[in-house]
């Protein structure tokens, strides 16, 4: 399937298109966040401690406000955006390499492998996801560098599962087959025979944990454990903001809806994603 394709596949799906346009704009104003945000994100106005939106009695020099030290709003949110969105990144990356790798040793050694390999991965998913992640997080200490750990770590079984049925199934294909009889290595059938054909449900994976690991590093700054403060990360801004939910709604209905919209943008691009890239799915349907 070459671009045209695939676009014109995957532009079918209105809600994906959108979805992509919302994520396309967060992530620009996240790259260029320093040059965007109208305020330092730490910033203190101690004259202007929870300021209103523009639209409901505030000035326009702080457009959604400001929190309860009088920090601009929208400026962390922007900041925010960075930090979410590369904790995400980073995790499913973390998370993808490693699990294709182990996805693709459990499909082609013996069975003793596959079966060690499995039982450690089953291991892990006998947890919540959030409750694994968190007791990671007691055990390594709070930090950026740790929540990425932590979540890559609860993420790595779905990949290892995915990329071992995917392979599996592909391994009874007869292109397989003659790259034996050609003398094809095990390495090369892994990672060059056999894993190409295993990517379009990996991409499909792979944006969905996006959006589940912004939730979870979400969770994790709400509880305490994620990114801490002053840095700016929604789940923090949650935090810091839930004793003044009756008085100033602001400073926790908009990075609550900062993290439901991005995580709802995302989804929608993983099932265009999926609609575009699976043609089964798409003749099914």
């Amino acid at each position: 399937m070459n671009f045209k394709e695939f676009w014109r596949a995957f532009s079918q799906n209105k809600g994906a298109v959108a979805g992509l346009v919302f994520m396309s704009i967060v992530g620009l104003l996240a790259i260029f966040a320093p040059w965007v945000a109208p305020h330092d994100p730490i910033e203190q106005y101690r004259e202007h401690f929870l300021q209103g939106p523009v639209w409901a009695g505030g000035t326009s020099q702080f457009l959604l406000g400001t929190d309860e030290l009088g920090r601009d709003l929208l400026s962390r949110l922007i900041h925010g955006a960075r930090l979410s969105l590369l904790v995400g990144l980073v995790s499913v990356v973390l998370a993808m390499i490693p699990g294709v790798i182990l996805g693709l040793v459990a499909a082609f050694a013996g069975k003793w492998v596959d079966a060690a390999i499995m039982r450690a991965m089953d291991i892990v998913m006998a947890l919540p996801s959030l409750l694994m992640a968190v007791a990671i997080m007691a055990i390594l200490g709070p930090g950026l560098l740790n929540a990425m750990i932590a979540i890559a770590l609860v993420s790595l079984p779905a990949y290892v599962r995915l990329v071992r049925a995917s392979a599996i199934g592909e391994l009874q294909r007869d292109y397989v087959t003659a790259a034996r009889l050609s003398g094809a290595r095990t390495l090369r059938l892994m990672f060059v025979t056999v894993l190409p054909n295993c990517t379009a449900p990996l991409i499909v994976h792979a944006t969905m944990s996006f959006s589940a690991a912004i939730l979870e590093i979400a969770a994790l700054g709400f509880l305490g454990l994620g990114v801490q403060p002053p840095l700016p990360e929604w789940g923090t801004m949650l935090a810091s903001a839930r004793d003044y939910i009756e008085s100033a709604w602001w400073v926790v209905t908009l990075p609550g809806l900062t993290i439901l919209w991005s995580v709802l943008a995302i989804n929608l691009v993983g099932d265009g994603l999926r609609d575009a890239l699976d043609p089964k799915l798409k003749s099914a349907t």
